[in-house]
């Protein structure tokens, strides 16, 4: 298990096997169902409005088809996953220096102020979001503050005014256990390294590894693209 940095808390998993006493399933639904155990530590993807790739919105039945994302198979998952991860795809705005510290930002405050989860892992990649962290409270409502107050500052920032930021729909897996945690945790931190964004996943900012290095080694802001 990693170190996690102080007040992260510890994650928990979900076997799929009832425990004593049973175990609570949340579920909410708008155009995706969306199905999580009680206390699971939970891997969220979400993406700029226009960037999903064109071979994954002409086959969207297969990559948002009702609970396959929070059910499959963690290879199956990540299969999925890689086809979506397209950092040149639609708009980049997330490249922006002032928009990724938004988006970083955020999702500390939501851990350390808001309480609405203990945060393990996230990239902020050009065009989209992975996270890694176990709600503390209702699904849709930490991803609504989440996506509505990024996109508030990232539109003013932007001098973007009445245009959506984030695609509507999140995309989400609960994770069944330690070692599918660290494995997610590798697949978050070495999203750069796979773009051809950095070298080593602690030369990118952007991210919980970024975080973990010495800033006087790091630039200022992600490399254009």
């Amino acid at each position: 298990m990693i170190a996690l940095p102080g007040g992260w808390g510890r994650p928990s998993f979900f076997s799929g096997l009832p425990p004593r006493g049973g175990t609570t399933m949340a579920f909410y639904t708008r155009r995706l169902p969306h199905w999580f155990p009680e206390d699971a530590a939970v891997f969220v993807t979400w993406r700029l409005a226009g960037s999903m790739p064109f071979h994954a919105e002409a086959s969207g039945a297969s990559v948002a088809d009702d609970k396959k994302r929070s059910s499959a198979p963690l290879d199956s998952f990540l299969h999925q996953e890689e086809g979506l991860d397209c950092p040149h795809c639609g708009p980049v705005w997330l490249q922006d220096s002032r928009v990724a510290t938004v988006i970083v930002d955020a999702l500390r405050y939501g851990a350390s102020v808001r309480r609405f989860y203990h945060l393990h892992a996230w990239v902020i990649m050009p065009n989209h979001v992975h996270v890694i962290f176990q709600p503390l409270a209702e699904m849709s409502k930490v991803m609504r503050w989440l996506k509505g107050r990024t996109a508030r500052l990232s539109n003013r920032i932007l001098g973007r005014t009445g245009t959506t930021f984030w695609q509507d729909e999140s995309f989400d897996h609960w994770i069944r256990s330690p070692e599918e945690f660290q494995d997610l945790i590798a697949y978050i931190e070495n999203n750069p390294v796979k773009a051809g964004l950095v070298d080593v996943p602690r030369q990118w900012r952007w991210s919980s590894a970024g975080l973990m290095a010495d800033d006087k080694e790091r630039s200022s802001a992600p490399p254009e693209m």
